[in-house]
């Protein structure tokens, strides 16, 4: 795995990290991200998929690693102190990522091309090896994710309050 990279919408990710960075554990959980999502290309293809979507065909025990993994990527981005809006962002695909992927066959194939680990590990290093600010769209995402969890968890109430009041049980 020396010297390999790997490409998430369009970004490339070094194996071994940015010039300099001896920080070991990130290091570890570099290659661990590439095992899990990116390890494997597809002959005659530029697709590339890992261990995670192999795993996650077995019920329960692929979202078991791939939640562990996620959580140390986050763990040692708050050790780092990033920014916590990068941080919700990356609890954000994590949680879209164990969400999908808990749905047999399509999660998996949605693990295959989504690569929730390389797009934490991307995130946690623009941060980490520069003072880089957190962008716009990081901001944007984190909103819109909310907005979307505040509506469904408004829409269940207001069906039920829409029923009592409509709908006459006896």
């Amino acid at each position: 795995m020396r010297g390999a990279r790997c490409d998430v919408r369009g970004a490339q990710v070094n194996v071994e990290g940015p010039q300099g960075s001896n920080d070991r554990a990130l290091v570890a959980l570099r290659k661990w991200a590439v095992l899990l999502d990116s390890a494997f290309r597809v002959p005659g293809t530029q697709m590339r998929f890992g261990l995670d979507p192999i795993v996650g065909l077995l019920p329960g025990a692929g979202d078991l690693v791939t939640g562990f993994f996620s959580v140390m990527i986050l763990l040692h981005s708050v050790r780092l102190r990033i920014p916590k809006v990068v941080i919700a962002r990356m609890v954000l695909n994590t949680g879209l990522d164990l969400l999908v992927g808990a749905v047999p066959l399509l999660g998996d194939l949605f693990d295959a091309g989504f690569k929730a680990n390389l797009r934490n590990l991307q995130l946690l290093e623009r941060h980490a090896q520069r003072a880089v600010k957190p962008q716009t769209s990081d901001y944007l995402f984190v909103g819109l994710c909310l907005a979307i969890l505040s509506a469904l968890a408004v829409t269940p109430i207001i069906v039920l309050l829409w029923l009592f009041a409509n709908v006459n049980l006896f």
